[in-house]
């Protein structure tokens, strides 16, 4: 195990790193839709099997005698070869696709390539070494390339699945301010009441909701700011409702999805995704504008904001022809409390600017 053979797989290692980044610098750019043939993801599935294989070579080779500098050059050039293919490969696959697929597809592959380079890395540092606990590393970081590759099985084949997805992580934000506002209390004038008419029933919270302690959340509300958090409520379970019927839409027009119309389905269903996460971060500011001192001015701010994205996002829908009764009904239900809520925040506001004018009186 002599030093000039250590510095040839060093050598070796840099070279293979060196294109490694050069190729992925080289597609990072999107592929054009006619200048490629696409890539089915179930081909970049098998060929990041492949990978698994080589990394499991990589790893059986320091188990017992330690391997001749041969052996582990020519498993770190196979190693490379097979990576190589798989960013070609995985390159191929963005055809076609837009930001949402495409930004899933990096992200997987870069875990890839990350845990590959650690891998080889410590491969090639393992050889003349002494050191048994680094040997014994080997089997975890190996470990970490097959979930890499295994987790390749979980990216979204198809745009319309990825931003399927992306919408349902809007759908789970919004789950959480529900059950913020589930959490929200009345204050109380007697030490042991703590539940009020008004009050969105414990019974509408689920288990997990009971790991936060009220007491910790500084959510005491006089009878008029529970009545806007009560309208909240509505407005809240109206938008997620809303959402899971627009996910259930665009999820039955897979079909829709072809390289014939130069991405614009795809653009089309872009535009729908950003227009839901706009509406996610409006009821995001409802639901920190609840807690006291509520912010009324805000709140009827998000509130004209979600009205007239509600109103984009159902004209984009019925742009492709096959929108559905479900989700038009939802449109039309939200459309209704969004009103409601602004009509009676409005009387709130008028009201307590009403006592406010008497109580100067008063004074004066």
């Amino acid at each position: 195990m002599g030093k000039a053979e250590k510095e040839q797989l060093n050598r070796a290692l840099t070279a293979h790193l060196n294109t490694i980044h050069e190729t992925l610098q080289v597609l990072d750019q999107s592929p054009p839709s006619n200048s490629m043939e696409k890539v089915t993801w179930s081909q970049v599935i098998q060929i990041g099997e492949q990978v698994s294989k080589q990394a499991t070579i990589a790893g059986m080779l320091w188990n017992g005698e330690s391997p001749q500098a041969k052996e582990v050059e020519e498993n770190v050039n196979s190693y490379f070869n097979v990576l190589q293919g798989f960013l070609l490969l995985s390159h191929g696959s963005t055809v076609g696709a837009g930001p949402t697929l495409s930004s899933s597809i990096h992200e997987s592959v870069k875990h890839v390539v990350d845990c590959s380079f650690r891998l080889m890395k410590e491969h090639v540092s393992l050889y003349g070494s002494h050191n048994k606990e680094k040997k014994l590393s080997m089997p975890q970081i190996v470990g970490a390339v097959w979930e890499a590759c295994s987790a390749l099985k979980k990216v979204p084949p198809t745009n319309v699945t990825a931003i399927g997805r992306a919408m349902t992580q809007v759908a789970v934000s919004m789950k959480d301010v529900l059950r913020e506002i589930n959490e929200l209390k009345p204050a109380s004038s007697n030490p042991g009441d703590e539940t009020s008419d008004n009050t969105p029933s414990k019974a509408e919270s689920k288990p997990e909701d009971d790991d936060i302690s009220d007491d910790d959340l500084g959510s005491d509300l006089s009878p008029e700011e529970m009545k806007v958090a009560q309208l909240a409520h509505g407005v809240v379970s109206e938008t997620l409702l809303v959402i899971k019927e627009l996910i259930r839409t665009i999820t039955g027009m897979l079909k829709l999805e072809t390289p014939d119309d130069n991405g614009k389905f795809v653009g089309s269903l872009e535009k729908l995704l950003k227009m839901c996460q706009c509406v996610g971060a409006e009821i995001d500011e409802i639901g920190a504008c609840l807690y006291p001192p509520q912010e009324i001015d805000a709140i009827k701010l998000a509130l004209e904001k979600m009205s007239s994205r509600i109103n984009e996002i159902q004209q984009e829908v019925e742009s492709f022809r096959t929108s559905s009764e479900p989700f038009l009904e939802a449109c039309s239900g939200l459309r209704t409390v969004l009103k409601e809520m602004e009509a009676q925040l409005n009387s709130l506001c008028a009201t307590e600017l009403t006592t406010k004018m008497q109580n100067v009186a008063v004074i004066n």
